[in-house]
């Protein structure tokens, strides 16, 4: 019953933010449409179906790109791609995150110093920069991509849990455990981490925005997603041309604003996310 009260309450706080609502709205549309592209895409993503560079007609609502492929088939894939890279490269870095931050709190001393320092070593590289090298060193595809940003992404993470580990640690609920003798497992996992989790899925949220918008950034440059898979990236090739940026929109304004719209929508739902997930705001 208690629980009900509580995410009742967060709830309450969340719909006081409208626009987030409307956001949430839109994202959760965009997902749906997203994992039903291989039952409503009317075209193959991949595989010719027009005349080359078509502008939109009844037949393709969006157009055809440079080799003939409809441009709403492969909008409706290429956020699916998007969104899955975004997905697993933020559960990568936040689990991560989360076990290292819990045992440098948790356990303090050398851990912690270690795991800080190594935190701090890769915090203290250009985040693009780090991102590109390691790009142009692994074998450019999507998996590729998901693990480098997955693993780069972290370090946030990390500090954060760690910063609420250290505040926990001295509560008296966490020492009454250690001083009856509860196993590290039990409290770190069914104590620490639930009161830490709140922070974590805010955070997430920001990852979740920024592990969108490199993706599209990397395979743009040609180092992410490989056609013909379509992704957000991969499809504003086009607009490298300047006959194609003045002419020919509908090869790239659909991909550009989709982005927008999810960045937009994941920031506005993590901003009232946090509001909601903060028991000052009443």
């Amino acid at each position: 019953m208690k629980n009900k009260t509580h995410f009742g309450m967060i709830a309450r706080r969340f719909l006081k933010h409208k626009m987030a609502v409307v956001c949430l709205v839109l994202l959760v549309i965009l997902i749906v449409l997203a994992l039903l592209a291989p039952v409503i895409a009317p075209y193959s993503p991949t595989k010719p179906s027009g005349k080359f560079s078509s502008p939109p007609t009844a037949e393709h609502i969006l157009g055809t790109d440079k080799i003939g492929r409809d441009m709403y088939s492969r909008i409706l894939y290429a956020t699916q791609v998007s969104l899955e890279v975004g997905f697993l490269a933020t559960l990568i870095s936040t689990v991560v995150g989360v076990v290292l931050g819990l045992i440098s709190g948790y356990f303090g001393g050398a851990v912690d110093k270690a795991i800080m320092s190594f935190t701090d070593m890769v915090m203290s590289f250009p985040y693009i920069l780090l991102v590109l090298v390691a790009a142009a060193i692994f074998q450019p595809g999507k998996w590729s991509i998901i693990l480098i940003l997955g693993f780069v992404d972290w370090p946030g993470v990390a500090r954060l849990v760690r910063g609420n580990v250290l505040s926990l640690r001295e509560t008296n609920f966490v020492k009454s455990d250690i001083t009856s003798g509860m196993p590290r497992r039990y409290i770190l996992f069914s104590e620490i981490l639930p009161n830490t989790i709140a922070p974590v899925l805010v955070y997430a949220t920001s990852v979740f925005a920024l592990s969108i918008l490199d993706e599209a950034a990397l395979s743009y440059l040609g180092m992410g997603v490989q056609p013909p898979t379509p992704s957000l990236g991969n499809l504003l090739n086009g607009a490298e041309s300047l006959s194609v940026l003045t002419g020919k929109p509908w090869l790239w304004v659909p991909a550009g604003a989709v982005i927008i719209l999810l960045v937009m929508c994941i920031n506005f739902v993590g901003d009232a996310l946090r509001d909601a997930l903060d028991p000052r705001n009443e």
